[in-house]
């Protein structure tokens, strides 16, 4: 909920539970559940909610550059905060971009073609991930997705719901606004992650949307990025040139 002119304003979804409902029948169940946190405001607040409502969170993040500082830092005050440790697993992403050779030199693609590597999708990392953290195949993955975002994710919740018993998958702050999100994550004592202040959202690929302000702000973290796709400053050209 949030406060208009002094009005309670409430989102709802048509035909769907609320998020507080969704998350009291995870409590009820008694296991923990498996959050999957971008580090960024929609998972940090999803987060936070579980918490209050004294359900075990095992967080989980995706990483796209191994081990790149600026996400490590981010990493490291948030598990502080909240004395949980961030599993983390290579990003679908990782794979497929690297067996497409995107921004490789001639020698790394021979590596790359000669490593064999297996392309993984979410789908295929979710067993392994589960076993890996010792938990049961039927854990509820949880997510911050929002219907207030955009158009296409509240028509999504609308659609499929904000539990999918199929998928297991469950969005537990899906009525919120972005106020909730703000205000949970300023009572929590967390702040931003850093990507917020050079991109505006959470850092989330390799375009010049990303890696721009990376190379201007946080050379050393930029440099990683290089070292990984030795071409990715061709993105830059071509983005200067066509404006995209």
């Amino acid at each position: 909920m949030a406060f208009a002119g002094g009005i309670r304003v409430t989102t709802v979804i048509k035909g769907q539970p609320t998020s507080a409902e969704v998350r009291q029948a995870l409590k009820a169940e008694g296991r923990p559940v498996v959050l999957a946190c971008s580090l960024g405001k929609d998972s940090l607040a999803a987060w936070i909610a579980l918490e209050r409502d004294g359900i075990e969170v095992v967080p989980v993040y995706f990483w796209s550059i191994p081990r790149l500082p600026m996400v490590e830092e981010s990493i490291a005050k948030i598990e502080a905060v909240f004395g949980v440790r961030i599993h983390q697993y290579p990003h679908p992403r990782w794979f497929r971009t690297l067996n497409n050779c995107v921004y490789q030199s001639p020698d790394h693609c021979g590596i790359i073609d000669a490593a064999g590597l297996v392309e993984m999708t979410y789908e295929d990392e979710r067993p392994l991930i589960l076993e890996d953290l010792g938990l049961p195949p039927d854990t509820w993955e949880c997510d911050g997705v929002r219907a207030c975002d955009n158009p296409y994710r509240r028509a999504s919740l609308t659609r499929h719901g904000l539990m999918k018993k199929t998928t297991r998958k469950a969005s537990v702050i899906a009525d919120w606004t972005k106020k909730e999100c703000m205000d949970a994550i300023a009572e929590r004592g967390i702040g931003l992650p850093p990507d917020y202040e050079l991109f505006g959202r959470s850092f989330d690929g390799l375009d010049m949307r990303f890696m721009k302000p990376l190379r201007e702000n946080r050379p050393e973290d930029f440099e990683i990025v290089r070292k990984w796709y030795p071409f990715i400053k061709a993105d830059e050209l071509r983005w200067e040139h066509y404006g995209l």
